[in-house]
């Protein structure tokens, strides 16, 4: 596959989710977890989405449980904790794991993108966030420590707009 378009999820609903629904817009991709050191990042991640979804911009919440088992909840109680918690309006999909021979197949197209700042590769944490440009191409990949409301990041969401 050759383009992010041509991958479906399902959501945290449990309904099957085509990508093309986000075709010509901006996305960034972020697998997520309720119980990180780095969960308070969904705090940022939905200002940025109420800033910028008016102008073409989704982030979707990937939810993962292959680091430190930090998500262990199934999809109703992970929906819960990020309505809860964090007000969480964007877009949350079903648990998936992102590394590995059982990978979902669009962490297994994101990996192989040689983007950066942080290239191709597993991922190393929850977190990790893609940007895909309106086009369906990896832009820009961000690790773990940078946070939402980064200016590296706001920058390339800004380019990539």
């Amino acid at each position: 596959m050759s383009s992010f378009y041509e991958h479906t999820l399902e959501t945290i609903n449990g309904e099957s989710c085509s990508l093309k629904k986000y075709a010509g817009r901006v996305c960034l991709v972020v697998n997520v977890a309720s119980e990180c050191g780095k969960t308070p990042q969904y705090q940022g991640l939905q200002v940025i989405y109420d800033e910028y979804r008016d102008r073409g911009f989704e982030v979707l919440g990937v939810p993962c449980n292959q680091f430190g088992s930090q998500e262990p909840g199934n999809e109703k109680e992970i929906r819960a904790f990020c309505t809860n918690n964090y007000g969480i309006t964007f877009p949350m999909f079903a648990k998936v794991d992102v590394n590995g021979a059982g990978r979902n197949s669009l962490y297994a197209w994101l990996t192989e993108q040689d983007t950066q700042p942080d290239g191709a590769g597993d991922i190393s944490w929850n977190f990790t966030k893609f940007l895909v440009n309106r086009e369906g191409q990896v832009g820009a990949r961000f690790g773990p420590d940078v946070e939402p409301e980064s200016t590296d990041l706001l920058k390339a969401i800004n380019v990539a707009l």
